[in-house]
C-alpha cells in the first residue's frame, strides 16, 4: 500500500533543525547547507502541508500554532528512526568499537594517536565518528566518545575526566614576528590581550556554546567591550587553525587538542595568557550500555597515556584566568 501524504524527509530533516536552532542559518552550518537551501526545503514543507510552519520576522523566526504542533510529531518520528537506524548499523561484538569526538579532536588530537591504540590491540575493529555537538549524539551511535564539558554531568552518560581545558591563543610564526615588529615587543615576547584585540581573530561559529568563545577569552581578562573589530567566522574549527598556520589571523588553541601543531612549528602560542570555564575533557559512556571488551581497552589506554603525554612548551605559566 502507497504511504500518502508522506512529506519528503529532506524538508522535514531541515524543519526539525530550524526548530531546534529557531534559525535557518544555525540549521544550514548543522546540515552543511547553505542558509536559502534550508530555507527552500521549509517553503517546500510548507507547500506541501498547505499550512505556514514559522512567522518570518527581521532576524527572527517563531512557530505558528501549526509548526508547534508539528514540530512535536516531526522530532518524535525522527528521534525514533535515528534510533531503529542505529541499532541496525551498530554492531555488538566485543572486539568492535565506535568511538565519537569534535572535528577538532579527531583531527589533531585523535588521528595522530589512532595508530598506537591500534598496533597495541589488532584485534579491535575501530569505527570514528565525528559530531560537533555532544548533545545531538545518540547514546545507539557509539561506545565511547573524547568530549569537552563544563562540568562531570551529562545526562544518560557516564563521564571520566581526562583532561583540564586550558585555552591558548595561537598563530603562525610569521604572523607573530609581524605582531612583534608592529608592537616593538622583544624576540621572546607576545601579544598582551589588549594587543590581540586589534588582531585578526579567527572565530569558531558554534550553536552549542560550550567552549570559550573570543568574547569570553577577552572577558577573563577584564577586556568587557573589546573592539573585535577584524574577524573571520567559520563554524569549522579545524578550517579555522589552518587558516591561522597560513598566517590569516589568530585562533583560541585548546592545549592538549592542538599540541600537535605547536610541536610541528605549524603555530606558536600568541600571548602567554590563556583562560578556562573550569571544565575539560570527559570521556563519555552511554549509561545504559555495557561496556565491551573494546571499550575498556580503549579507556584503558588513554587514561593510562593522557597524563604522561609531554607539553607543548608552554607560553607562561601563571597567567590563567577560569
Amino acid at each position: 500500500m502507497r504511504m500518502y501524504p508522506l512529506p519528503p524527509l529532506n524538508s522535514l530533516v531541515a524543519f526539525e533543525s530550524a526548530v531546534r536552532h529557531m534559525s535557518f542559518t544555525r540549521a544550514a552550518g548543522e546540515l552543511n547547507l547553505s542558509q536559502s537551501a534550508v530555507s527552500r526545503q521549509v517553503v517546500h514543507l510548507e507547500t506541501f502541508l498547505g499550512r505556514k510552519l514559522f512567522v518570518r520576522q527581521q532576524r527572527r523566526l517563531t512557530l505558528t500554532r501549526a509548526g508547534e504542533a508539528y514540530a512535536l510529531q516531526v522530532r518524535a518520528i525522527l528521534d525514533d528512526c535515528v534510533q531503529a537506524t542505529a541499532v541496525v548499523m551498530k554492531s555488538t561484538g566485543e572486539n568492535e568499537l565506535t568511538l565519537a569526538c569534535t572535528a577538532g579532536v579527531a583531527q589533531f588530537w585523535m588521528a595522530p594517536r589512532l595508530s598506537l591504540f591500534r598496533r597495541a590491540h589488532p584485534d579491535i575493529k575501530l569505527r570514528l565518528i565525528v559530531r560537533d555537538g555532544v548533545t545531538s549524539l545518540s547514546s545507539f551511535e557509539f561506545d565511547i566518545g573524547l568530549y569537552y564539558l563544563k562540568s562531570p554531568t551529562l545526562p544518560g552518560f557516564a563521564t571520566t575526566f581526562v583532561i583540564p581545558e586550558q585555552v591558548y591563543t595561537a598563530c603562525a610564526p610569521g604572523y607573530l614576528a609581524a605582531c612583534r615588529e608592529r608592537y616593538a615587543l622583544g624576540e621572546d615576547e607576545r601579544l598582551s590581550p589588549a594587543q590581540l584585540q586589534h588582531e585578526t581573530l579567527l572565530m569558531l561559529e558554534d550553536a552549542q556554546s560550550l567552549w570559550i568563545s573570543w568574547q569570553d577569552w577577552f572577558r577573563y581578562h577584564r577586556l568587557t567591550s573589546p573592539a573585535l573589530s577584524n574577524t573571520l567566522v567559520c563554524n569549522h574549527y579545524p578550517t579555522l587553525v589552518e587558516m591561522a598556520s597560513l598566517a590569516q589571523g589568530v585562533v583560541l588553541g585548546w592545549r592538549h587538542v592542538i599540541d600537535s601543531q605547536i610541536h610541528r612549528g605549524r603555530l606558536v602560542w600568541a600571548s602567554d595568557h590563556w583562560a578556562s570555564h573550569g571544565g575539560g575533557y570527559f570521556l563519555i559512556t552511554p549509561e545504559e550500555r555495557r561496556e565491551n571488551y573494546a571499550t575498556r581497552c580503549f579507556k584503558r589506554w588513554l587514561l593510562e597515556m593522557a597524563p604522561n603525554e609531554p607539553l607543548a612548551a608552554g607560553p607562561g605559566g601563571d597567567h590563567g584566568v577560569g
